[in-house]
């Protein structure tokens, strides 16, 4: 597997970033990629572990000791078929995933991970530039119908595997364009568009129909599905932000993360104001800008707003500052807490942690935001007794993550059982809810996660419509 002794001679060499004061300008893309001789090297250090953890560390189960191995032997086209073969968009996940493989990886041990991620990016690079990645249209037709409400990354996953089983697909998505918070929740500059047009192309001529501007619950009755179709899947995701309960957020300069990330993103796809802001314009743009939350989407937020011109920008979080180095005997394989500084980070904020926002400062327009400071015991949160403090704000946005799917339209309307967060109740085996025709994937069925755990729910999912229209599936799990 690879070079038997490549882990001992290379150390690990990750890809790089264009320069801070370039990327600024735009919202490219701009990390580097490996080159062809150094990623070689970066394959070989795959150890050909007894157990290779970086399996069961990955959501979509990537056979990475094998395609690792192909890629140091130059063989990318076989790679591209072991990367296709338990993931249907590894271009996204190889930008876009926070990598808990490599946090499983046998030498992150020593904080040395084989760089899985980007090995995993370059071979599906590849194979688009070398265009061996083609429509696999369906020896034959089954016959049976099925309408997959959402096309974010469970939806696209599960109608893809679908109509490759010879099923008619057709996608329903409320949005003008397909991709649901990939398309409009992440910023250009983390994943450009254009890799999910590319997808979406491709699904088309397996003969997947894409539906836009078509919200089911509003526009298209869940009824009518069940009507036309042989089963519906709700892969919908989880949109229900969480919201900011102190004095002063009802002012207009208090909003949402994912309204003012969507504005830039449909700027960037070429839309007028009108269209990319309805509502108004939302900038950061010579304000100062408090950011509440400190998960990925507030990290968004930081580089969104330093590209659009803001005075400065301050991110928040409520639980303490993690350690900057994890504790490998308590915490390997597993996905560690530890300090991540993301790329959006590095280009100009300021972090604070442990802070509870108290009051917004203002009258008709935000002016600051009063915070204290508290500190954890037994499990409790307790404010600091004289720790308040006040920061200037013109603009605050909450990326405090979501507490689940939206509840009024196709929720309410399907009359599904809901479990006891609120997603819509339904298992990791049949993935099937309380409605004999109705199916659930993704975050609208585990709540908020990743990317790639939406793509293995909804390739499981798709394995379970199929056996249920079929009596038997060839389809993977």
């Amino acid at each position: 597997m690879g070079k038997e002794t490549g882990f001992l001679e290379l150390d690990r060499h990750d890809r790089t970033y264009g320069p801070v004061d370039e990327r600024l300008k735009n919202y490219k893309e701009f990390i580097i990629p490996l080159s062809a001789e150094a990623l070689k090297d970066q394959a070989s250090r795959c150890m050909n572990c007894g157990v290779p953890h970086c399996h069961t560390g990955c959501p979509v189960n990537n056979i990475i000791p094998d395609w690792n191995h192909l890629v140091y032997e130059n063989d990318f086209r076989n790679a591209l078929e072991v990367l296709h073969s338990t993931n249907n968009f590894p271009e996204f996940t190889g930008r876009i995933c926070p990598a808990p493989c490599e946090a499983a990886c046998t030498l992150n041990i020593v904080d040395q991970p084989v760089t899985i991620k980007s090995i995993e990016c370059a071979i599906v690079d590849k194979g688009w530039a070398e265009g061996w990645i083609t429509p696999k249209i369906p020896a034959h037709k089954t016959g049976k119908s099925v309408a997959v409400v959402g096309s974010g990354p469970a939806g696209l996953a599960c109608a893809q595997q679908l109509a490759r089983a010879g099923h008619s697909v057709t996608v329903f998505e409320k949005n003008d364009r397909v991709g649901g918070l990939m398309r409009y929740g992440i910023p250009d500059f983390k994943m450009e568009k254009h890799l999910i047009n590319r997808r979406a192309a491709q699904m088309e001529a397996e003969g997947v129909v894409f539906k836009t501007s078509t919200e089911v619950g509003v526009s298209v009755s869940v009824n009518s599905l069940k009507d036309n179709f042989d089963a519906v899947v709700f892969a919908g995701g989880a949109e229900d932000a969480r919201r900011l309960d102190i004095p002063g957020s009802e002012l207009p300069g208090v909003r949402l993360a994912m309204e003012f990330l969507m504005q830039q993103n449909k700027r960037n796809a070429g839309d007028d104001e009108l269209r990319a802001a309805p509502r108004g314009s939302l900038t950061a743009t010579g304000k100062h800008v408090i950011v509440i939350g400190g998960g990925d989407t507030g990290s968004d937020c930081v580089g969104t707003s330093n590209r659009q011109g803001a005075l400065s920008v301050t991110q928040l979080e409520i639980m303490p500052k993690p350690p900057v180095h994890e504790n490998k005997a308590m915490s390997w394989p597993f996905w560690p807490l530890k300090l991540r500084t993301s790329s959006s980070h590095e280009e100009g904020c300021e972090r604070d942690w442990a802070v509870l926002t108290k009051r917004v400062v203002g009258d008709n327009e935000v002016k600051g935001l009063e915070c204290v400071r508290v500190e954890w015991k037994d499990g409790k949160m307790h404010e600091v007794p004289g720790s308040e403090f006040t920061l200037q704000a013109d603009l605050i946005l909450l990326a405090m993550g979501f507490v689940g799917p939206r509840k009024a339209g196709m929720l309410d309307q399907s009359g599904v059982d809901l479990d006891a967060r609120g997603n819509v109740k339904a298992d990791t085996e049949q993935y099937h809810t309380s409605d004999e025709k109705i199916w659930a994937c993704g975050d609208m069925r585990r709540g908020q996660s990743l990317v790639v755990w939406a793509i293995r729910e909804g390739r499981q999912c798709a394995r379970a419509v199929d056996e249920a229209l079929m009596g038997a599936s060839e389809l993977p799990r």
